[in-house]
């Protein structure tokens, strides 16, 4: 394990010290240049992850309940493989990013971007393992748990973004549907994971923990990189509230809350059967866990959305 001097890692990506997700989605302001490869280096391998590629403490043990089939484990499981495929196309997409990055500060900035993303995805995939799927059957396991999810989702989340990055070459366009479209409406869903697997699956729920520091950070410096062109070039707006209007079109049309409902009911399942492990935890303040149910859960993380997007359109200068 890599050590490191507490007060050397920015407390943003301190495990301990940094806001939650959707805190920190809300609030943060970061730029390209104050995120920098020695930035990264110092604050992502020895801060956020203190050594470990898959940024959990590796003393905390995955349950015997989480290696027992049944719902809660198929919950579980079809997250993990979802977000997997999720970060990996978003590691490929970024790619185009650092390709087309218009000065040093933000290709070395979405280089990193890009590490963590891949990250990410190794993560989720190595808690599958975790669970018990072992390494020859993990991409067909992965696809029976969520390949029907990845294309009716992630594809033509995938053919829009590469359709503005690679077709159209429209660098800021690209940041822009990554930063809202994308991570501004799944970062709060990604919160509300942590959040419901920390009592039943605390390895889980410190991977979410990790991935969501680094999207915190990925937020903000999106959001500044918008903010500082719109300033430069305010005719640029309409084009950009055009691209959203289409994006936010598309987004509309796709399964998403079907998709979320399937594994929040999943996972209310396993909750009954698991109340005595979780006890007055609470969700979210004044709320336990086990007083929630699949539509409060889901109505929640939906609200958070709504309340980041809003707050990173405002900052960009794009409000409505």
């Amino acid at each position: 394990m890599l050590s490191v001097a507490p007060d050397t890692v920015p407390r943003e990506a301190d495990p301990d010290q940094a806001p939650d997700l959707l805190d920190g989605a809300l609030t943060s302001e970061l730029t390209p240049e104050g995120c920098d490869i020695a930035y990264w280096l110092n604050a992502v391998p020895q801060g956020t992850l203190r050594g470990d590629p898959m940024g959990r403490s590796r003393d905390v043990a995955v349950p015997e309940h989480m290696l027992v089939d049944g719902p809660l484990r198929q919950a579980v499981m079809q997250e993990m493989a979802f977000r997997s495929m999720a970060e990996e196309k978003a590691a490929r997409a970024i790619s185009f990013l650092v390709a087309h990055a218009p000065d040093v500060a933000e290709m070395d900035f979405f280089t990193t971007q890009l590490m963590d993303e891949a990250r990410h995805a190794y993560a989720f995939r190595g808690h599958l393992r975790e669970l018990g799927v072992t390494q020859d059957a993990l991409a067909e396991t992965m696809e029976k748990l969520a390949g029907a999810d990845r294309e009716a989702v992630l594809d033509p989340l995938e053919r829009f973004g590469l359709s503005v990055l690679e077709h159209e070459g429209d660098y800021l366009g690209g940041v822009v549907t990554l930063t809202v479209l994308v991570e501004g409406v799944l970062a709060p869903t990604a919160e509300l994971s942590e959040r419901k697997w920390r009592p039943l699956d605390a390895p889980a729920a410190e991977i979410e923990r990790a991935a969501g520091i680094d999207e915190i950070r990925h937020l903000s410096v999106g959001s500044t990189i918008v903010r500082r062109h719109l300033h430069r070039c305010p005719g640029d707006k309409a084009r950009i509230a055009e691209l959203l209007g289409r994006g936010e079109q598309l987004w509309a049309g796709l399964p998403v809350q079907e998709m979320t409902y399937r594994r929040e009911e999943l996972f209310q399942q396993g909750l009954e059967q698991h109340r005595a492990l979780v006890g007055d935890y609470e969700a979210w303040p004044g709320r336990r866990l086990v007083d929630t149910t699949a539509e409060e859960r889901m109505r929640t993380a939906l609200e958070w959305s709504r309340r980041t997007q809003e707050s990173r359109l405002a900052y960009m200068g794009l409000g409505r």
